[in-house]
């Protein structure tokens, strides 16, 4: 398993690299720099869930939460705070323990990371609920990272960060989930050995958050003229506040104070982010607010220091306490930097896969193979789970996240099944809680189309057909196009937007015809709905199966 393991690591090193020279992708739905000097929120509208950013110089890292999709801690390279790429992931391959992947761990793995350079390495954090906090490191972002290493095992344990001090100490703060721990709403600090692979003190719990701050969690750690400052949100996902505490002491007291809220924005729960300086001395916060179905978009705001205590946002009342901005002069880093964005869509014209696509589960290299020299991508037909009631259940979904509000997302795909049995299938899917899709499959009466829900699927509830076609031809175009218009479902706490998804498929790549009916797209546990593609044939034991040669994968505006 560690020799596969070593030779895939270092395929995806190999993918990173490709991936930074990628750098100037722009997206056609969704840039944030205006182009004269001022960008809008948010700077990245897509789901980099909790995230967090250090700068290196003059270059600026970010990672985020990647729960049970891997490659695992996307990092993003940026210049400017505004234009960011993707330039590879932490976590290429699998998270420990390193069972089959045989199902994916929904809403598990890795939660709220914090990343750090220290004497010229890159430091990851994060919790894992489960098992405790890990920790990955690199001289290079790009990588390649080290194994994850188990720093203090704990039930519960999550949104872990270090610091390290400079009398030569190192400590890591961090909070629970009360889900697995049985109490959350605390933050709690212990300390770590020089080289911050273990534990060596129990945690003392350093701030209650019960009365005031429920929730209380993924804090991040810093220190400022003397004093220790630990950054965290409170009030829930999507509803709640920016709470900064410092101290003189790093095990307290603790002084508290909210710096940024809602306020009389439409941003909800603006919280749970970065501090970040420029090389010209300005400070920026990067925080998440929650969507809904598109999950935990990245906004980027002003920050400044006030009698030893921040201010991020707009603070219109003198209070200290800010609100989100929508539209800012950009950071200025001495420079002006060329518009670029996250990569969406894909020609498959390279050898490795591209950095916006991730597996729902641990990887298994039998997969997929990018046939970047034929310009195709080959995904060949994974077995599923004996047990199986829908895609829910299947790990070698090849998804990336949504892009934008409104976009459409369309392939060109050739299907090629095993002729010796049916029930193999392919297609395009929309990914969450519910979910839905076009799927061809080998059927006894040949290839057929169809445009399929499952409505919770997260419960164990299986597909709805909605309509059908028989097909002639196995190669095939399908489309999904998503829109918002602004309307909520009930008005409630900002993410209960409605996402409308309407299938349509083309058998010559100019002509498209609708299909099924409108879907109503829901996000993921934990995550925001995602979109791919995938290949899985029955739970039977066959030697060897069919396979879909996707051609390219293409994020459009909407027409």
């Amino acid at each position: 398993m560690k020799n596969s393991l070593k030779t895939l690591g270092l395929s995806l090193l190999l993918f990173s690299t490709s991936a930074f020279a990628q750098n100037n992708y722009v997206s056609e739905v969704w840039v944030s720099d205006q182009g004269d000097g001022t960008y809008k929120n948010p700077v990245l509208y897509a789901d980099y869930s909790d995230p967090d950013a250090c700068r290196v110089g003059d270059d600026y890292y970010m990672t985020s939460s990647s729960f049970n999709c891997l490659p695992g801690l996307q990092i993003l390279h940026s210049k400017d705070l505004v234009n960011w790429t993707i330039i590879g992931a932490a976590v290429p391959h699998a998270l420990p323990p390193y069972t089959t992947p045989e199902r994916p761990e929904h809403g598990n793995r890795v939660w709220a990371p914090a990343i750090r350079h220290h004497n010229g390495e890159f430091y990851i954090f994060w919790g894992d609920p489960d098992q405790g906090a890990f920790m990955v490191k690199a001289k290079d972002a790009a990588g390649p990272w080290s194994e994850p290493v188990l720093v203090k095992a704990g039930k519960g344990i999550i949104d872990t960060c270090p610091l390290w001090d400079e009398d030569g100490k190192v400590y890591m703060v961090y909070a629970y989930a009360g889900s697995r721990a049985g109490m959350k709403s605390v933050i709690t600090i212990c300390e770590l050995n020089e080289d911050a692979t273990k534990a060596i003190t129990p945690g003392r719990i350093i701030f209650d958050g019960h009365e005031a701050h429920q929730t209380c969690e993924g804090p991040k750690f810093f220190k400022r003229d003397g004093y220790y400052y630990i950054f965290h949100p409170a009030g829930g996902v999507a509803t709640g506040w920016q709470v900064v505490l410092r101290s003189k002491n790093v095990y307290g007291p603790y002084e508290e104070k909210i710096v940024l809220a809602q306020g009389d924005t439409n941003i909800n729960g603006p919280h749970q982010g970065a501090w970040v300086d420029t090389q010209t001395g300005e400070d920026w916060f990067l925080h998440f607010q929650d969507v809904g179905a598109y999950g935990r978009i990245v906004h980027l705001q002003p920050m400044k220091w006030v009698d030893g205590w921040p201010v991020i946002g707009n603070d219109k009342n003198g209070d200290g306490c800010g609100e989100p901005v929508l539209t800012y002069k950009k950071p200025n880093v001495g420079k002006t930097y060329p518009i670029t964005t996250p990569q969406e869509s894909d020609e498959f014209n390279d050898i490795v896969l591209g950095p916006q696509w991730q597996w729902h589960a641990n990887t298994n290299e039998m997969w997929h193979y990018a046939a970047g020299d034929k310009g195709f991508l080959r995904l060949y037909s994974y077995p599923v789970v004996e047990d199986y009631k829908s895609l829910w259940d299947v790990p070698n979904l090849l998804l990336q996240k949504t892009p934008s509000d409104n976009f459409t997302a369309t392939m060109k795909l050739t299907f090629s099944p095993d002729k010796r049995y049916t029930g193999e299938r392919t297609g395009l899917v929309v990914m969450g809680l519910d979910y839905a899709g076009l799927i061809l499959e080998n059927t006894p009466e040949g290839l057929v189309l169809s445009q399929v829900d499952c409505k919770k699927a997260d419960k164990g509830k299986t597909e709805v057909v909605n309509a059908t076609l028989p097909l002639k031809d196995n190669t095939i175009y399908l489309r999904v196009k998503f829109s918002y218009n602004g309307e909520k479902l009930n008005g409630g706490d900002g993410t209960d937007l409605k996402v409308i998804c309407d299938f349509s498929y083309s058998l010559n790549g100019k002509k498209f015809v609708s299909i099924g009916t409108p879907f109503q797209a829901k996000e993921g546990k934990w995550i925001g709905a995602k979109v791919g593609t995938f290949c899985t044939r029955p739970a039977i034991k066959t030697n060897d199966g069919g396979w879909a040669d996707i051609d390219w994968f293409r994020i459009t505006k909407n027409k």
